[in-house]
């Protein structure tokens, strides 16, 4: 069953045909699969022969995928059988190649090989593409059942390679190649060109996740697909014709800038880019497609990494307003410092010794006392230090983790004062809250039983709200609000003026307190103007029941200022810094002697 007669033309076109295929599965040079192997030794049991492969059709190659009995990975592909099986599709058998005047001068020939037989492996398409083939040294017949058997084992091995390779390597809705054959193709290029230029990739991101999520919620998946396969039809045909463009994620896309490309012209390019992009989608909502691009040397950074750092440019462009961002090092280390700090506070809130208060003293500014304390968190981090907390809270706030550390700040703060009342010392301890808290439903449920378990009075206790907070979610914010009022607790806005102020709320609150951001406070003498609206802050807050208190108090003239306006309360470092609980015992001491002094 020899086949002959193969025409030179049709052979090039399959080389060409074959070579795409195998080159957009990324099949020549990915690993070895058990599920090959294993039929591999089936043929080779069947046919009761040292020697089985699956062999693979490369322009000037033969690969083996899988080989049992030889341990070379690849032959040459001229005289090669397997590539005239690939080239006919048909079944060859070599009964005896020392015999056979065209195969016993091949490789093989050479090799001792005397026994041959090859049964196509074919595309969907019907194009060959290598052979699973079995061989042995000493001649032989081959019966019918054997090549039914053969044929049968190819057809497995051919869907083994759809099933493993087109379909996890191709995305389903936009047909380009996915993220792991991007992965793949980088690490391919260091082998190609590691060390010896520098390359630029480029990531096309759609949409913001949090649109695209908006957008799932309200319209048919079908949408959201059409218009990533719309989105890559355009970029097939503005840039795909030049080079590979692989689907990374959902709504991205990835291509390498051609070879010499420079920076400035790559970034110079993106906006029309992005415009046909943007017009490119028949939903009835505007997209904000957006790039990140990195230069990279082959081989001197991971896939995996390289597609960290688009991301990283990406978001750069997309919440820095532009279009196009070229990757920053401090930017994503930033990023990346970021990330470990929303990483670690889980550890530190289970930790001894990383998270700690410091209390700052509230002062009457009639009397002079102190009537309460403002708890202040720090965090000692092992590897980044000491971490400002105008670093880590926003970021902690804008995450899940915003509920445990307030519970742990409200649990702790609770337990200090526990003792200072042990110790003979009362005053009003005061813990700020986020609106994340505000927005659950248990959080009061949460507060109370805290207090329970402490023995804390409740009335001990204040949690400072903002305004935004507050405005974010009305209605629960005023049931959050009211169920901890009637438990006991003070209430009081933090930061006021500084958020979306709405006067009306102030008469609906369930609070006692208003704290004046010191951003009003600081500078209060030498600003008339901020000094009438401050008056005003006082007075209208004293007409509905309010107590005030300034923050940020460091001169005595402000001090004077304020008291003139009949403010009630203060803190800044005029009185005193944030201070550890035995600082604050020591502060306390100190002040109440001095007052007894002064008596």
């Amino acid at each position: 069953m020899t086949t002959r007669n193969v025409n030179t033309n049709n052979r090039n076109e399959c080389y060409v045909e074959n070579n795409g295929y195998l080159k957009n599965i990324n099949l020549l040079h990915a690993p070895y699969c058990e599920s090959f192997d294993r039929i591999t030794r089936i043929a080779r049991h069947i046919f009761d022969l040292p020697i089985a492969a699956v062999s693979l059709t490369d322009v000037d190659r033969q690969w083996f995928k899988s080989r049992v009995g030889v341990q070379h990975q690849s032959i040459p592909g001229h005289l090669a059988p397997c590539a005239e099986v690939a080239e006919t599709t048909n079944v060859l058998i070599i009964k005896d190649m020392a015999a056979d005047a065209r195969y016993r001068e091949s490789h093989l020939g050479q090799s001792g090989i005397r026994f041959y037989a090859g049964a196509p492996l074919v595309t969907q398409k019907g194009f060959g593409v290598g052979a699973l083939c079995v061989l042995g040294t000493e001649p032989r017949d081959v019966t019918d059942s054997e090549i039914r058997a053969l044929t049968d084992l190819a057809e497995m091995v051919m869907a083994q390679i759809e099933l493993q390779h087109a379909y996890r390597r191709i995305d389903p809705v936009s047909g380009l190649p996915n993220r792991k054959q991007f992965y793949d193709d980088i690490v391919d290029l260091a082998k190609d060109e590691q060390g010896v230029d520098v390359r630029l990739v480029i990531l096309i991101d759609l949409a913001e996740t949090s649109q695209i999520g908006g957008l799932a919620r309200v319209i048919e998946p079908g949408h959201l697909d059409a218009y990533v396969q719309a989105a890559a039809c355009l970029l097939m045909e503005k840039i795909g014709h030049q080079r590979t463009i692989y689907n990374v994620s959902n709504t991205q896309f990835a291509y390498l800038a051609a070879r010499g490309s420079r920076e400035e012209d790559a970034l110079a390019d993106l906006p029309d880019l992005l415009s046909s992009l943007r017009e490119a989608t028949n939903l009835h909502f505007r997209t904000a497609p957006v790039a990140g691009v990195v230069p990279f040397v082959p081989g001197c950074i991971g896939a995996a990494e390289l597609l960290q750092a688009l991301n990283s440019a990406a978001q750069d462009a997309r919440h820095g307003n532009t279009h196009a961002s070229l990757f920053s090092i401090e930017l994503d280390e930033k990023h990346r410092r970021h990330f470990k700090i929303l990483q670690d506070i889980t550890v530190a809130l289970r930790s001894d010794d990383q998270l700690s208060l410091v209390f700052q003293p509230r002062i009457d500014l009639i009397s002079g006392r102190c009537v309460g304390v403002e708890v202040l968190l720090r965090w000692l981090h092992p590897e980044l230090g000491t971490i400002s907390p105008g670093e880590f809270i926003p970021i902690i706030e804008r995450s899940l983790h915003v509920r445990d550390l307030t519970l742990w700040v409200l649990n702790a703060a609770l337990k200090q004062l526990r003792a200072w009342i042990n110790s003979g010392f009362s005053f009003l301890v005061s813990v700020n809250v986020s609106a994340a808290n505000i927005d659950d439903g248990a959080f009061a449920e949460h507060v109370i039983a805290a207090l329970l378990r402490s023995g804390v009075p409740p009335a001990l206790l204040e949690l400072e709200v903002t305004e935004s907070a507050i405005m974010k979610d009305t209605l629960t914010a005023l049931r959050t609000l009211e169920a901890l009022r009637d438990a006991g607790i003070t209430l009081s806005i933090d930061d006021f003026g500084t958020g979306y102020s709405c006067l009306s709320y102030l008469q609906i609150l369930p609070t006692k307190i208003v704290k004046i951001d010191q951003s009003f406070i600081r500078d209060l003498e030498n600003n008339e103007r901020g000094q009438c609206l401050v008056r005003s802050m006082i007075t209208l807050s004293h007409d509905l029941g309010y107590r005030v208190v300034a923050e940020g108090i460091e001169t005595a003239t402000v001090l004077e200022i304020l008291t003139r306006m009949s403010c009630d309360e203060g803190q800044g470092y005029l009185f005193a810094k944030p201070l550890a609980a035995p600082e604050l015992e020591a502060w306390l001491e100190f002040a109440q002697d001095h007052e007894k002094n002064a008596a």
